[in-house]
């Protein structure tokens, strides 16, 4: 296990963008915009993605 237990800049922006995704898509959910929803939804892939390129970057922890 590592010493920082996941504290790192990419994993805190995973974080921050899945969780954008999840508010976007609630809020779109809650007026009934489906748009706005699908959005929301598109954000979780895409915050793995933020989530590999920054720890290939450095960003992240080095796995042993």
């Amino acid at each position: 296990m590592s010493d920082n237990h996941g504290n790192t800049p990419a994993a805190w922006t995973a974080v921050v963008v899945a969780l954008a995704g999840f508010v976007v898509a609630g809020i779109g959910l809650i007026v009934m915009s489906w748009p706005m929803f699908w959005v929301g939804v598109a954000l979780a892939p895409i915050a793995l993605v933020f989530l590999g390129v920054l720890t290939k970057m450095g960003y992240g922890t080095s796995r042993h």
